[in-house]
């Protein structure tokens, strides 16, 4: 009698990556432990169903029993891979810099990867995913399935792994970490502070996909553009200029904004760059050009759905385009009216009160008090609003997966835009207490960051550890009274699945944890920036911050959660316009407190002075805008590359037309010549 799975090898001495044959287990699929009482070959036994139809799929198997499951590890040998990229149509950059549909006898005109593998970790993943689903029962009558004394019908035609989820068999498939790759960015990366804010980028994209290498491209940019305003800022806070004050603390503003501009510039020309390091289109999105990821439309029909209905009538077609296209964009003005409205009617008037009453009240005791009310009250509420954003954005007729997410992040913002600026605004302009400003701004860019962080790194390893610890439990209640005393180890599998999944706060269906990671830094950058006057020191703070937070994100990654689902948005989408919008935003809170500290009676009529902030924030707006058309976002290697590529693309094309036409009229003048 056997308690679980025999272990099941498609080969021998597969435990590292690469394109020599050898294959790094990358899924895992996971099933509940079988009964004891359960026969060893039992007919049609479920489990072994799945393992040898992975099997006759081309997949590499092997089965780990933990203790509380069981394990199926998957790998693909790159044939198998090949072959599900090319039913999934999969688009691959070629060596003339066009992207091409993959094609397999055709493999060596198709660019490899920076770690030399021909496929992405976000392609291999689709195929896998492609593989798994297309498991199909093949035959016409109905395939009766045995698990722990329960049948289960497979019906024609229908997907084995969706049928064992329905039935809770397949509890979970997930993405497996490489132990051997993982260890190597733990040396290089996570650990290795003397880099400062120099990563491996490209490794990093290798193992964690495009989007998680974008988000650290930018966070180690930011965090080294930042040693700028800190440097200022520390001067102006150890120096006395005594009457110069008044003119440096202008320039400091100035300066600022300017470098603010630049750097999301100069950051657009680092992503065009990593781009075409890594041979990827910047039009390219978690879905776009991709057939194997579903497009979901609610409202909208897809376009060839609407040819189908409509055929070839133009001017019927054209109507209808239209109407879907301009019916799609009063949808999303309708829910972003929503959202507004309910922040300004439920939140605004919330946040005031709290501002308010955090003002009048004397007592330190009954100030910590009603911080912490507030804290659980607005937690409660954004998770409310979160929610009815994720509702919202189901009925819009976003293209894909990654527009929907950043229709989500502009409608989630906004509750935390008003959440984190409010006090502050009222604080500012309202009551010109800078005192109390900057011991509020000290608070979030000291106390608050230093909590998130411990949060965000124990947090996780708290539930593992939590997790780990039930496992334990339930095996010893299970053996209790057993013979066999001995111990046994838990498998590096199932560590991966115990750890918690990288997942953002506002949900799962459309975002990932990098939403909390972004949401931190723009509203670190939003508080920076937008009070610079009032406390030039913050930019200090920031920058030893985010130093360790390069590492503490990393660390986090690699050893607290399992291997996120790997995302191939080619940018960061949405932030970008938020960072944007910030600095703005920044141009006309610091203008006004420019007004509050030179105006110290209060009746702002500071003439000229005030006339002289004025024309500085129109002058400011001009450097933003003029700035951004000063410093091309394309740098001229990848342009002229791309260019190159498009032309040389246009020769192949041209010169195989005129063979396809010329050999046509030869064959043509043969046949009237007999």
């Amino acid at each position: 009698m056997a308690m679980g799975l025999r272990r099941l090898v498609g080969g021998v001495g597969m435990e590292k990556h690469g394109e020599e044959g050898q294959t790094a287990f990358e899924i895992g699929v996971v099933v509940p432990k079988r009964v004891q009482e359960q026969e060893e070959g039992e007919d049609n036994d479920c489990l072994e169903v799945l393992v040898n139809e992975f099997k006759k799929a081309g997949l590499i198997v092997d089965t780990v029993v933990g203790l509380h499951d069981e394990f199926i590890k998957l790998a693909a040998p790159l044939e198998v891979l090949g072959r599900a990229a090319v039913e999934l149509q999969l688009k691959k950059r070629t060596h003339i810099g066009v992207d091409l549909q993959f094609e397999w006898d055709d493999i060596d005109a198709f660019i490899r990867q920076p770690d030399g593998s021909l496929f992405s970790w976000c392609e291999r993943f689709h195929c896998y995913r492609h593989i798994i689903n297309g498991i199909v029962n093949k035959s016409y009558s109905v395939i009766i399935l045995r698990s722990n004394c329960k049948e289960i019908y497979w019906e024609p035609g229908e997907p084995l792994i969706r049928k064992l989820e329905s039935e809770v068999i397949v509890k979970e498939v997930f993405p497996l970490h490489d132990e051997e790759k993982r260890k190597q960015l733990l040396r290089s990366w996570a650990l290795n502070w003397r880099g400062f804010t120099n990563q491996p980028i490209d490794k990093v994209y290798s193992y964690f996909g495009t989007k998680i290498a974008i988000y650290f491209a930018f966070l180690g940019m930011y965090t080294k553009w930042m040693l700028f305003p800190a440097a200022f800022g520390l001067i102006l806070q150890l120096v006395d200029f005594g009457s110069l004050q008044l003119l440096v603390l202008p320039m400091f503003f100035i300066s600022i904004i300017s470098w603010a501009v630049l750097f999301l510039q100069f950051w657009k020309r680092k992503n065009s760059a990593l781009l075409a390091r890594w041979q990827i289109s910047s039009s390219v999105g978690a879905d776009s050009g991709h057939k194997f990821l579903e497009m979901e439309w609610s409202s909208f029909q897809s376009p060839v759905e609407l040819i189908k209905k409509w055929g070839t009538d133009k001017t019927k077609l054209k109507e209808v385009f239209q109407r879907e296209e301009w019916f799609g964009r009063l949808t999303r003005i309708r829910n972003d009216a929503v959202i507004i409205l309910s922040i300004i009617c439920l939140q605004l008037p919330f946040e005031l009160a709290y501002a308010h009453l955090y003002e009048v009240i004397q007592s330190d005791l009954v100030k910590f008090g009603l911080t912490a009310a507030y804290l659980f009250a607005i937690q409660y509420f954004t998770k409310i609003g979160g929610k009815i954003s994720v509702k919202l954005v189901k009925y819009e007729n976003n293209e894909n997966t990654e527009y929907r997410a950043d229709s989500l992040i502009y409608k989630v913002f906004g509750l935390y835009f008003m959440q984190s600026y409010i006090g502050l605004f009222y604080h500012a302009l309202l009551h010109r207490n800078f005192e109390t400003l900057r011991k509020v701004l000290i608070q979030r860019l000291i106390i608050s960051e230093v909590l998130e962080n411990l949060m965000e790194n124990s947090l996780p390893y708290l539930k593992y550890s939590y997790r780990k610890y039930k496992a334990v439990r339930s095996k010893r209640k299970r053996e209790k009274g057993s013979s066999t005393g001995r111990i046994q180890l838990i498998p590096r599998v199932e560590k991966d699945y115990l750890k918690p999944a990288y997942s953002a706060s506002i949900g799962e269906e459309l975002e990932d944890g990098l939403f909390d990671d972004f949401l931190e830094l723009a509203l670190q950058f939003g508080m920076i920036m937008m009070f610079a006057c009032a406390f030039p020191l913050a930019f200090v703070f920031a920058a030893l911050n985010n130093v360790t937070e390069i590492r503490a994100d990393a660390l986090k990654l690699l050893t607290m959660y399992r291997r996120p689902i790997p995302r191939s948005a080619a940018t960061i989408g949405a932030w970008l316009n938020i960072f944007q919008f910030l600095i703005v935003m920044s141009i006309c809170t610091n203008c006004a407190l420019l007004v509050c500290l030179y105006d110290q009676e209060g009746n702002w009529n500071i003439s000229p002075g005030l006339a002289a902030i004025l024309i500085m924030e129109h002058v400011l707006l001009l450097i933003k805008f003029g700035f951004s058309r000063f410093v091309p976002e394309e740098p001229a290697w990848v342009r002229a590359n791309r260019m190159k590529n498009a032309s040389q693309a246009q020769d192949m094309c041209s010169k195989q037309l005129l063979r396809s036409i010329s050999g046509e009229k030869f064959f043509d003048g043969s046949e009237k010549n007999e």
